[in-house]
């Protein structure tokens, strides 16, 4: 696999000028996909404006004046994906990520700072003594009790990771759609339809007065009336 990354051949997801230069910043492993994430390096520079080189962007992190998640950064490459928290406290800068109507990541600018992280559990795995562990779609796992259910939503406090609140996948939750055309768009669970076979099983969420069905994994419940999280203002 390439080390380097052309800019036009960036993942659709990332909001940046094709054509202006030929190289950008490639995501190093992580807790995301390359597809589903943006390096911090990109986001500093391109999309922040707080540095105009990858050399100040490096000086940035090294005096430690980012934090992902609760957890300092100095990684310029580190991917940085869905419902993260990025965190400039000498700034009194606060964003989450999120996605907008076109199915490209974007910051959303939050008022104060906020101390919660929304994660999707994607998957239980049984341990040996019959423990539960809780896999989430930041690639968190979490030792918890068997009451969470695969698709469920956890708020988390950063930067412990501690549960915070339990958000189950069932109607009537407010949740919002991370792909396909009615990416970025929030509503309300109104059913589940099952599908049987390899085809993905199907969600209808009520957004103002439409109704719409979308993939399930597509679905993150993000609140119960109302959001638990700031989904803030775009910038």
């Amino acid at each position: 696999m390439s080390r380097h990354q052309k800019r036009v051949a960036a993942p659709k997801s990332w909001p940046i000028p094709r054509k202006t230069k030929v190289w950008v910043v490639k995501s190093n492993p992580g807790p995301h996909s390359e597809v589903k994430s943006i390096p911090l390096g990109v986001i500093i520079r391109d999309m922040l404006g707080l540095a105009k080189t990858l050399r100040e962007v490096k000086k940035i992190l090294h005096d430690g004046s980012v934090l992902v998640d609760g957890g300092v950064r100095r990684d310029y490459k580190f991917p940085v994906g869905l419902f993260d928290v990025i965190a400039i406290p000498k700034m009194d800068k606060y964003y989450r990520m999120l996605l907008d109507r076109r199915g490209r990541l974007e910051l959303r600018s939050l008022e104060g700072s906020d101390t919660k992280k929304l994660c999707k559990v994607v998957n239980k795995t049984v341990l040996p003594g019959g423990r539960v562990q809780l896999n989430l779609h930041d690639g968190t796992n979490l030792l918890a009790t068997n009451e969470y259910g695969t698709g469920d939503s956890l708020i988390l406090s950063l930067p412990s990771k501690e549960i915070f609140k339990h958000l189950e996948f069932t109607e009537g939750n407010t949740a919002m759609i991370i792909g396909g055309k009615h990416s970025g768009e929030i509503g309300t669970i109104a059913g589940k339809r099952v599908v049987h076979g390899s085809a993905s099983n199907m969600v209808t969420v009520t957004i103002g007065e439409r109704e719409v069905e979308t993939l399930e994994r597509y679905v993150y419940v993000i609140g119960e009336d109302k959001p638990e999280i700031m989904i803030g203002s775009s910038l």
